[in-house]
């Protein structure tokens, strides 16, 4: 049986990995827009480089995990779960994300998406029963707070622009879609393990991006040249296979509540690649904001109980799982 981690504890190796992991992710949409700067790739096209130099990677994780001594055969009912979350992960998300961007500063985008820790946090609550402790509630607020400011800011600079409702709703859009994925793979994780699941949600959202690719029919946008490849390998290995590892990984380690709210470092990272490279603006808005969301990051790496006293909770989660892998 995999290694079971009490949701609501915060270690460091699992603050350190989600962090990190975090950061690397929030490179994806500076990576895009440059893309979209710079060459006359589209957005499904543009996904499915993306996915396509991010295959070898997932195929050969799927193999080792499946060899292990330890390897867990998930049941149909698993596979479905696992193909489904895949999909509203790495397919809907990432076609609504790479659309939107279009429309909107990357900013704005990483503002918007970043909703999506409190639509998890929800999920886990309502459908999976999950308590919210009083610090993660603080974090939340503290976090949501800066965030909202922040996203006041941006939208005084974008008010202008005539595609800004159609971006920031395609955004909203990926955050709900990413939110499912984040919840459910949380619930998943520690019954399959996070490697094989990861390597396997993201075949699945590849071979949905390439049926997409191959039912639109044009081919010729891949033929750019040099420029294409380029940013395509860029988002497969900075901004799509190491950090999804990372983040599946943190999740396994602290919990998707967790996850949820420490990547909320990445809006701010965001913004600071985006002024630094695409010469965005930062104001006193953006400012102020960054502050109150990594107060409310720091909040998540302070332990609240010793681990003996976290036992009769691990318990319970163990025998969960043990009743999940018997396909109840």
């Amino acid at each position: 049986m995999n290694t079971v981690t009490r949701n609501n504890t915060v270690t460091f190796a699992g603050f350190l990995i989600t962090f990190v992991g975090s950061i690397l992710f929030s490179t994806k949409a500076i990576i895009v827009k440059k893309a979209f700067a710079e060459t006359s790739m589209d957005a499904l096209s543009l996904l499915a480089l993306r996915m396509m130099f991010s295959l070898p990677f997932f195929l050969v994780a799927a193999v080792l995990a499946s060899i292990k001594k330890e390897n867990f055969s998930p049941t149909s009912r698993q596979w479905m779960i696992i193909i489904v979350l895949g999909l509203f992960g790495y397919y809907l998300s990432s076609l609504f994300d790479f659309i939107g961007l279009q429309y909107i500063s990357a900013g704005l985008e990483r503002l918007i998406l970043f909703l999506y820790p409190s639509f998890a946090v929800l999920i886990n609550t309502f459908f999976f029963k999950q308590k919210i402790t009083r610090v993660q509630i603080l974090a939340l607020v503290l976090t949501y707070f800066g965030i909202a400011i922040a996203y006041l800011g941006e939208m005084r600079l974008e008010s202008a622009n005539p595609n800004f409702i159609l971006g920031s709703f395609l955004i909203f859009l990926c955050a709900i879609t990413y939110s499912i994925y984040i919840a459910g793979s949380g619930r998943i994780i520690p019954v399959v393990g996070g490697t094989k699941f990861t390597a396997y949600a993201m075949l699945s959202s590849t071979t949905g991006i390439f049926i997409h690719f191959l039912l639109r029919g044009n081919y010729q946008i891949l033929e750019g040249g040099g420029d294409f490849w380029f940013y395509g390998i860029l988002l497969a290995l900075l901004a799509t296979v190491a950090p999804s590892f990372m983040i599946s990984n943190g999740m396994k380690r602290i919990g998707s509540s967790n996850v949820a709210i420490i990547s909320s470092i990445g809006p701010i990272s965001t913004i600071l690649q985006a002024h630094w490279i695409l010469g965005e603006r930062i104001i006193p808005a953006q400012i102020f904001g960054t502050v109150l969301v990594i107060g409310g990051i720091l909040l998540t790496a302070v332990k609240r109980k010793p681990v003996d006293e976290a036992a009769p909770n691990v318990e319970a989660r163990a025998a969960e799982i043990e009743t999940i892998k018997k396909g109840s």
